[in-house]
Formats: C-alpha cells, sequence, structure tokens
C-alpha cells in the first residue's frame, strides 16, 4: 500500500519525469508530477508527505510557492530544486524552513533519494518520541500507576500533587515494597521537568568504595583504571531529577560532599579542576527514619535538613486493606495481557484468603503471590488452595528444605530471596543474614546470583 505521497513541482517536463520514474522506484512512493506552481496549491487537499519544487516556475519562483504552501499546511516539508546555485537564495529559504536546497546536476537524483530517507526517518523518530512522551504521561497517571481509592493513599495523591507543582526537594519514607521509587516517578513525570532526565541510583547496591565515581563522575587518568572520562549522575540528572533511593545507607563522607553539591549546586570530577554547574531536582526515598539516624549519629543533620523537604509517607499495604482487591485485580489483568491468556478470576473464598495476610513484603509481595496464584489456578478461577504466601510459611520452608542441596546452593537460595524482597538492598541484607556485604557483592559479580 502507498504510504507516502510526494509532489515533483517541475515545469521541465523531461527532467520531472526523470525524477519521477527515479523515486517510483520505491513501492512506498505515491509520486505525482505537477508542471506549475497553482496546480500544485490546487492540490494541496491531497495532503502530500513532501513536495519539491523548482525555483525558476514560469507562473511564481520558488519563494513565493513556498510561503503559500507554508500558509495552507505549514507542516508538509518542501525541498527546493534549483537549476543555480544562488548562496544567499539557499541560506534564506533553509532559514525559512525548508527542508533542503539541491542544485541540478547528475547528483540530484543521489541527493534527493538520501533526502527523502533522512526526512522519514527524522518523522519517525519525532513520531517516536511524540508516542513515548505520551505512553509517560499515561504511564503515570495516577489512576494507572498507583492503584488504590484507600483515604491513606489519597493523602499520598494530594502530596504528590503538591510536589509535582513546585521544585521542592522530595524525601519519600516507607516499607520495602510500598513503591517509592513508583511516587518518585510520579512526580517527575507530572512536574515541569517531565522533558527532562530522571536518573535513580539505589545507594544500597554501590559498593562503598565506588560510590564517589558514581555520583561524580572522574576524568581521565584519575586513577588507575580511569581510562576515560565518565559523567556521573549529577551530571546526567543535569536539567531533571535524581533520585537517591535508600540515602539512609550513605556513607558519612560521602554525605559531606552531596551537601556541598546541593548548597554550591556545582562539583568538580575526580582527577579534574574545572567546576560543572548543576541544576537537579533532589527526590530521596529510604525505609529508615533518618530523623532517628540523625541522633544515633549515622547521619549529617545538616544534611538532613536540606533534602527532608516535601516528606511523603508511605502506608504499608496492611494499612491499606481498601485497596487489596484493587490492586489484586490490578496484578491479574496484567498478567494475563503479558502471557496472552483469557481473563482470570479470584473466587469469592479467594478474596477472603487474601485479606487475611499482613504482606510484610508489602505490594511487592502481594504481586508475586497473585502471579504464582495464576500461575497454579485451574479453570481461570484462582481458589484458596492456588494462593500460597511467601513470608514465613512453615510448608514453603519444610519444601525448601527436604530438596537435597549443597550448603552453597542453599547460601545462594537465601541470598537471592533476600534481595528480591528488600530491593536489592545490599547493605540492609548483609544485616539481616549476619554477612559481609563483600560475600553478596561477589556473587553478584560473578554472577552466581542475581539481583531482584
Amino acid at each position: 500500500m502507498l504510504d507516502f505521497k510526494i509532489f515533483i513541482v517541475e515545469d521541465d517536463k523531461w527532467y520531472g519525469n526523470l525524477l519521477e520514474h527515479y523515486l517510483s522506484q520505491n513501492p512506498d512512493y505515491e509520486v505525482t508530477l505537477i508542471g506549475s506552481g497553482k496546480e500544485c496549491l490546487a492540490q494541496l487537499h491531497r495532503k502530500p508527505d513532501l513536495i519539491t519544487i523548482d525555483f525558476g516556475l514560469p507562473d511564481m519562483n520558488g519563494e513565493e510557492l513556498y510561503r503559500k504552501i507554508k500558509q495552507a499546511q505549514p507542516n508538509v516539508p518542501v525541498i527546493i530544486i534549483s537549476a543555480q546555485e544562488k548562496i544567499t537564495t539557499a541560506v534564506d529559504l533553509l532559514k525559512m524552513g525548508a527542508e533542503d536546497y539541491l542544485v541540478k546536476d547528475e547528483n540530484t537524483q543521489q541527493l534527493l533519494w538520501k533526502a527523502i530517507i533522512r526526512l522519514r526517518e527524522n518523522q519517525s523518530l519525532k513520531n517516536e518520541i511524540t508516542q513515548l512522551k505520551a505512553e509517560l504521561k499515561t504511564r503515570y497517571d495516577y489512576s494507572i500507576s498507583i492503584v488504590g481509592k484507600s483515604p491513606a493513599l489519597q493523602a499520598v495523591f494530594r502530596l504528590i500533587d503538591k510536589a509535582a507543582g513546585s521544585m521542592i526537594n522530595v524525601s519519600i519514607t516507607g516499607e520495602t515494597g510500598t513503591g517509592k521509587e513508583l511516587v518518585a516517578k510520579a512526580v517527575h513525570y507530572n512536574s515541569a521537568r517531565s522533558g527532562h532526565p530522571y536518573v535513580a541510583v539505589n545507594m544500597a547496591a554501590i559498593p562503598k568504595e565506588l560510590v564517589e565515581s558514581e555520583l561524580f563522575g572522574y576524568e581521565k587518568g584519575a586513577f588507575t583504571g580511569a581510562q576515560n572520562r565518565k559523567i556521573g549522575r549529577f551530571e546526567e540528572a543535569n536539567g531533571g531529577t535524581l533520585f537517591l533511593d535508600e540515602i539512609g545507607e550513605m556513607d558519612l563522607n560521602i554525605q559531606s560532599k552531596l551537601l556541598r553539591v546541593l548548597q554550591e549546586k556545582e562539583l568538580i570530577r575526580l582527577g579534574g579542576n574545572s567546576k560543572i554547574k548543576l541544576d537537579f531536582r533532589l527526590v530521596v526515598a529510604t525505609h529508615k527514619n533518618l530523623a532517628d539516624e540523625v541522633k544515633k549519629g549515622n547521619f549529617r543533620e545538616d544534611l538532613y535538613y536540606r533534602i527532608v523537604g516535601l516528606p511523603i509517607a508511605l502506608p504499608p499495604l496492611r494499612e491499606r486493606k481498601d485497596d487489596l482487591l484493587l490492586l489484586t485485580q490490578f496484578f491479574l489483568s496484567n498478567y494475563c495481557k503479558e502471557n496472552k491468556i483469557p481473563e482470570i478470576r479470584v473466587s469469592p473464598a479467594g478474596r477472603e484468603k487474601l485479606l487475611t495476610y499482613n504482606y510484610p513484603g508489602n505490594i511487592r509481595e502481594l504481586k508475586s503471590v497473585i502471579e504464582l496464584a495464576a500461575v497454579m489456578s485451574e479453570n481461570n478461577i484462582i481458589e484458596p488452595d492456588d494462593i500460597t504466601f511467601l513470608s514465613g510459611n512453615n510448608h514453603d520452608v519444610d519444601t525448601v528444605l527436604n530438596t537435597e542441596l549443597t550448603l552453597r546452593e542453599y547460601t545462594r537460595l537465601i541470598i537471592r530471596n533476600y534481595l528480591k524482597r528488600y530491593n536489592d538492598n545490599v547493605l540492609l541484607v548483609a544485616e539481616k543474614l549476619d554477612i559481609g556485604k563483600s560475600t553478596i557483592y561477589k556473587m553478584l559479580q560473578t554472577g552466581e546470583i542475581e539481583g531482584a
């Protein structure tokens, strides 16, 4: 099917036929040869995708025709083809918005072919960007991305609205699995900075010795192994939003450097001398109580007051039982769409079982429970026996222990489970399991275990 209409406006019929024949070799092009400017204007109702015009037409010159085309259809691209190389005319037309200016010679056909390909690629890219922006806007629409109608969640929505309408720093607190990063994205993509970068950094997932270079970047030769310049996360977020997840795990030394960046709005890369100006909005998240961490001496008081900004506390799922069945349906619908299977429902008895559990892993745990139940269900209905709770379930523990594994395999299984439960927070998992964090980092680096 022809999908790209090209008007060739050319009074030299032989040359026009040459261009028409050449471009028609692409079966996607519908090429129309037009002999005058007036005829071109009369056919604009056909909505061409591209117009090439001869600058020396008998009834009007190229500039006059160009202006009239743009008045009628401002978005249609126009390529000027001239018998003479008039630099000043070419520059003027290109400044007015002409797509290209080609001189008639032995290379014109090939240059026109390439210009059309480039034009279509650029148009495709613009359409893709427009579509992605629309998807992002939809994706982070509160009613779609953050599911729930409970009073506790409505209070969170009101705070997100206030945060999105200002440039104030935002601090998000809540238990693991309550959706802190989703809220951070909602703030960014509904703010005036939505067209700029959103950069997320999980402080708990970066080894202490790499944090500074990750955040600040470095110059070539700054240290052994620094073979090229690296842009840090602060610079990546310039103009947009920097989200520092699990900021409560940040080392005190890095805290002081972060404070300086926030105060001065500038940084110096490791190994460099030049000051780099910054403009970003900071959003932080933690499962810890930072005020308590300040009292314990684990977090700088001056940094705490600098980053707290607008605090948003996310309620645990056990305090949102009104939303639990809505979330269940949301996860089930997504699961069925992704797997291209018929709709799955939860029986009344199944809903009762879901409502009796406290979900220590919060929304992330509920999602895992529902997806597993969908796999186990028969006849597209989830019954109580299909529902397995993943935390504190003795039956599941017995099943694992009755499986013959090596100690190393059990270790991998336990660490992988904890990383999934605690959102790849290596320091927290090391603390919970009472093992060295280097053990976990090494297993992640070697691929012996994978993060959540």
